[in-house]
Parts: structure tokens; C-alpha cells; sequence
């Protein structure tokens, strides 16, 4: 197994990120890794090359490809595919959709539609001196606090992108708490306002809709499920994964890992089997 290194903490940034990853591989055989879907947005400071990205296998490969050493993605409903070369290392965040405004500068929405932003696009040119800095340093913990201090000085200085109305707060806080099972009726009822109206509150603040986001939270807590029983030898049982995730059964599982990863369960636990063992998947909110 090539040698591999990840760390993962939750910054004290007051629940606004989720967790960060730090990463760093070497010796790796070059392979195409799927970023796939999660109620969290995503944002990378390379510390190596470039990170390159596509919507499919071919563009990641291809001379369309999206190059980047800061990524900042929003919520989306199918794999992204990230190409993995023989060495790598950078820094991980799950950014709660709803501290977008404050360490985005703006709401998680206006991310839709675009794979992956350039960082500096959304951050300014302070970033790139940030991801030098981050460069610089030689412990993982000295690089956390390095980019805690840089976001919490960000959010000190929100102002223009406003603010998160508290029924889509509410609403989101429901949805977590529900872990994607509850209805639209159920959460409407919660927060005081019709389907339709909250729909359209919750999809202009964050891109998606209470259903979709639903969806997601659903996956990643049975995702997570799967990765601990891989993570501690324990025999993978789907069915029950289902059960205790609130799928109707294993076919419904099966449909939502088929439309978030690509793939079936039991070939993406294939591909990310050696991640997994490594720890590259211990920072996905759960």
C-alpha cells in the first residue's frame, strides 16, 4: 500500500466547518477518484499541484479539465471526478451550506451549477497568499490553526452578504436532526410556512431544495455507516445499513448509491477500499 497520511479535525469555528482533512500521499498509482455529494460544501488549499476535476471520467482526463489549487464547490447531486496523481497533500473542509455568507461571501446558491470554483475567485487574491503560508508550515496543527485564524477572521468581516433567514435555519437544523427521514409536510408544519414557500426560501439560500438536501443527509449517514463497518472489519450489511437509515429497503439504497457515487455500493466500496483503510474518509461530518 503506497504511504499515506490524513488528519482530520473540527475546527472551533462555532459549527460553521464541519470538519478538515488534512492529506498527503505519495506513491500512489495514478487513478481517477470520485468527490462524491454531501450536505456539505466543499473547499481544498492544495499543497502540491494543481487539483483537477470534470463532471466525467472524460473531462477530468481531457484538456477540458478544471485545474485549480483552491477548490470551493457547492452542493451537487452526482459525483464529481477528481483525478488522483502519484502525489498529493492538501487540506479538506465541510463547510455548513449556511456559513456560506460568512466564510464565502455569499450564499451557498450562487455556487449551483458550476463543478468547482477557483478559490481566489470567491476568496480574492488573500487565499493564494494564505495557501503559500499553509505551504510553509510543517504540522498539521500549526496549518489548521493557520486557516481557522484566516476564516474566523472572515466571518468577523461579513457584512455585505448578509443574512441566513431563521426559518431556512430551522428548517436545515430539522432536516439534520430528522437525518433526511422526516417529510416536507412534517418540516413545512415546523417552521410556519407553506411547502412552496419554504422550498423556494431554502433553494434561493442554498441551491437545493428541503427534499434533495433530505436525500443527501440520508446517503451520507448510511455512506458513513458503510465506511465504519469497512474501517473496523465488521461484515458489511446492507440491508440493515438501509433499515437503520430510513430506506424503504436495500433496492432503495442501492438507487441513491447509484445516483450519488455512479456506481453500486459494492464496486465503489471497492474502488475507495484502500482510502477508507487509510482514514480518507474520517471527516465527513458523521
Amino acid at each position: 500500500m503506497a504511504p499515506s497520511e490524513f488528519v482530520t479535525t473540527v475546527p472551533r469555528l462555532n459549527g460553521m466547518v464541519i470538519s478538515a482533512t488534512g492529506y498527503r500521499t505519495t506513491g500512489r498509482r495514478p487513478a481517477l477518484h470520485r468527490g462524491l455529494p454531501s450536505p456539505y460544501l466543499t473547499v481544498i488549499f492544495s499543497l502540491d499541484g494543481p487539483i483537477t476535476t470534470g463532471r466525467t471520467p472524460d473531462q477530468a482526463t481531457g484538456p477540458d479539465a478544471i485545474r485549480t489549487d483552491i477548490v470551493v464547490g457547492g452542493l451537487h447531486q452526482s459525483p464529481a471526478h477528481v483525478v488522483q496523481p502519484e502525489h498529493e497533500a492538501g487540506i479538506q473542509l465541510a463547510v455548513h451550506p449556511l456559513a456560506a455568507r460568512a466564510l464565502l461571501g455569499l450564499p451557498a446558491s450562487a455556487l449551483t451549477g458550476e463543478l468547482v470554483v477557483h478559490g481566489t475567485d470567491v476568496f480574492g487574491e488573500r487565499a493564494a497568499d494564505l495557501r503559500e503560508q499553509l505551504c510553509g508550515l510543517d504540522r498539521w496543527e500549526d496549518r489548521f490553526a493557520a486557516l481557522s485564524a484566516y476564516l474566523r477572521g472572515r466571518a468577523a468581516d461579513a457584512r455585505a452578504a448578509g443574512s441566513v433567514r431563521p426559518e431556512v435555519a430551522e428548517a436545515w437544523a430539522w432536516l439534520a436532526r430528522h437525518r433526511g427521514a422526516g417529510t416536507l409536510g412534517g418540516l413545512s408544519r415546523h417552521v410556519a410556512l407553506s411547502e412552496r414557500r419554504l422550498t423556494s426560501l431554502f433553494r434561493a439560500e442554498t441551491g437545493l431544495t428541503p427534499k434533495q438536501v433530505a436525500r443527501l443527509t440520508r446517503f451520507q449517514h448510511a455512506k458513513s455507516a458503510v465506511v465504519r463497518a469497512v474501517a473496523t472489519g465488521a461484515p458489511q450489511d446492507l440491508a440493515r445499513v438501509a433499515a437503520d437509515c430510513g430506506y424503504y429497503d436495500h433496492s432503495h439504497l442501492v438507487r441513491d448509491f447509484r445516483q450519488y457515487t455512479g456506481v453500486s455500493p459494492t464496486r465503489w466500496l471497492a474502488e475507495e477500499c484502500r482510502n477508507i483503510q487509510a482514514g480518507a474518509h474520517g471527516g465527513d461530518g458523521e
